[in-house]
């Protein structure tokens, strides 16, 4: 079975589903891309690790990581490894220094268990060729939003409806670096961590 490996490319809102994030997969080696649904909790404690955002308290997926180094289990990687009536299957592939064993998961589980750890993302042909987006098709679906686009913006031209007024300035950039980094310990408190990283953010832009 050749495995393909795979990086991630974004994070966002999920447009069909309420509540869940689209997480973009894109081929290293190719122009394919992997959209998978995944749940709020998964999609926070994946951002959180990206961003390099400390919690107060441990996740589920910093409890598994815990847990596996003092049992001296490492994980090797996480493979992506089969599709059945639209839903994805994972597996993480773990060794204990003597021998080498598989544990099922589900993808958004296995990725934020493999970010913690630093190890690949792997897919494999038949889950690539079945629910892969080739780049070039996004490009095109992108071409034709924009068009759309092009042709409201001309249709309200004529109207007289007013235009919606742009959302105001993020007022962060007036608030001392001292405030600041009292933001952002609340945010941690609550456990916000996506306010967390935009605050941190800033401070990065202040501190260079």
């Amino acid at each position: 079975m050749k495995k393909i490996p795979l990086e991630i490319l974004g994070l966002s809102s999920s447009q069909s589903q309420s509540g869940s994030f689209a997480l973009i997969l894109g081929e290293k080696t190719g122009n394919r891309r992997l959209p998978i649904i995944i749940g709020m909790f998964e999609a926070q404690s994946i951002a959180i690790q990206i961003e390099k955002i400390s919690p107060n308290r441990p996740l589920t997926h910093d409890l598994f990581r815990s847990f596996a180094e003092q049992v001296h289990v490492a994980v090797l990687e996480v493979v992506i490894s089969d599709l059945k009536e639209g839903v994805f299957y994972s597996k993480i592939v773990c060794s204990d220094g003597a021998s080498t064993f598989e544990l099922d998961s589900r993808p958004s589980d296995a990725i934020a268990i493999g970010l913690r750890f630093g190890v690949p993302i792997f897919t494999v042909e038949s889950v690539l060729s079945e629910a892969g987006i080739i780049l070039s098709d996004l490009d095109e679906t992108d071409a034709e939003d924009s068009d759309d686009d092009d042709d409201d913006d001309d249709t309200d031209t004529d109207s007289d409806e007013p235009r919606a007024t742009p959302p105001p300035r993020d007022p962060s950039g007036q608030v001392s670096l001292d405030e600041l980094t009292k933001m952002l310990a609340q945010a941690l408190e609550r456990e916000d961590y996506e306010k967390a990283a935009k605050i941190r953010d800033e401070l990065n832009k202040r501190n260079d």
